[in-house]
This record gives C-alpha cells, structure tokens and sequence, in this order.
C-alpha cells in the first residue's frame, strides 16, 4: 500500500543560506518550482521564491535576502489532506518536509501529492458521500464506524471537515448499500445529517477542485 511519505523527494538538492543568489536563479531556471527550501547548517530556515529571487542582485548571498523567504513545511505525519491545504494555501508547488525533531527530510511535488489523492479509495471506490454533525463531547470515531458497518456498510473513508468548540462535522465516503438505514441511525444516535449524496456528485467536486488546483499551480 502506498504511503504519502513515499512521495518524499530529495532529487534536487537543498538551497544554503551562503549560496549566492545566481545559484538559486540557477536552479529555479532549470526546474519549474515556485520555491525551494533553503538549509542554515543543516536546519530549514524557509523556502526562497522563485519570483522574489528573480528581481534579487545576483551577487548577494540567499542568507543576505532570508527576509523574504515562506516559512511554510508539513511534517512526514501529515495526512494527505492537510497537505493539499498547505500547498493551496502558500500557492506552491513544493512543500519541505521535517521530521518530529525538526531535521529536513526532503520535499513534496504538487503532481505527485495530487496523482496520490486521485488513487485513495475515498475518491476511487464507488460509493456516497454522507455529511454528519454532532456535539463535540458526544463525538466518537468508533462510534461513527459502528454505526456504518452495523447496516452492512463499508467505510471507506473520513475526515474531519469542520470543527468549532461547540460541534464537529464529519465527512464519510460508504460503499453504496443501506445508505438509507445508516442515515436513520445516524440520526438515532443524535447526529445532524448535514448532506446526502447519493452516487458521485460530491467525488466529482473533489476531482473538479483538485483539477483546478493543478492548473492553478500551473502544473
């Protein structure tokens, strides 16, 4: 089974903070990266813009323009869709990648993070999107995977999808069946149906949004 950790990239060197800035035009000429993270003795300390870098005196050095680096990273314990926001959010198309301890391990591509979302089951297996809503001291996991597989259901996938202090939104993907059953115990068990779909409407959003992410990323 593929983990979204196999994706991690280390073909392309890191930026130092002592390289000049003729080395990262360099590098961002020959590869179409957005950015590229940038080392101080080992340490990620940013990721330099390809944009910024371009207008910057090729004499100085990357540590002498540190100002302008992006700040963002995910961890390698990311799940795949906190990682997706991180990308959109900074408008990138790589993400450095650190362990728990802070040691740089590498770097996600934006095409290899969306060709790993196309092939989960949540958006290759057949089934519905189910929406549901409860209180959050009320909320447990196993209860909502109970609830499925007690009407003959196959969960294929969740994720929390909102959450505030008072409720949290959970968003399922079931294998097409009881659909109708599972909706009632949800509601038995005091859970807001928020949305229903039946068949692939909302799988077709997705696929619809994370298309437009790659042309939006210029991918």
């Amino acid at each position: 089974m593929i983990d979204i950790t196999d994706f991690i990239n280390n073909d392309v060197k890191p930026l130092r903070i002592t390289d000049a800035i003729s080395t990262a035009q360099d590098l961002f000429a020959e590869y179409p990266f957005s950015h590229f993270p940038v080392l101080e003795e080992g340490v990620y300390i940013g990721s330099a813009n390809a944009e910024d870098t371009e207008l910057m005196a090729i004499e100085k050095t990357l540590g002498e323009n540190r100002f302008s680096f992006g700040r963002f990273f995910v961890r390698d314990t990311t799940i795949w869709l906190d990682v997706l926001e991180v990308f959109a959010k900074n408008e990138t198309n790589i993400l450095p990648v650190l362990d728990d301890k802070n040691a740089y391990l590498g770097y996600y591509e934006i095409t290899d993070i969306i060709r790993f979302f196309h092939e989960t089951p949540f958006l290759k297996e057949n089934g519905g999107i189910l929406v549901v809503e409860k209180k959050l001291v009320d909320y447990s996991m196993s209860e909502v995977a109970q609830i499925v597989e007690s009407n003959n259901g196959k969960l294929l996938g969740l994720f929390v999808s909102n959450a505030n202090m008072e409720t949290i939104q959970i968003t399922l993907k079931i294998s097409m069946g009881g659909l109708s059953e599972i909706i009632q115990t949800f509601r038995r068990y005091n859970y807001e149906i928020i949305s229903e779909h039946q068949e692939d409407e909302y799988l077709n959003t997705l696929k619809e949004r994370s298309d437009y992410l790659d042309k939006y990323l210029n991918i």
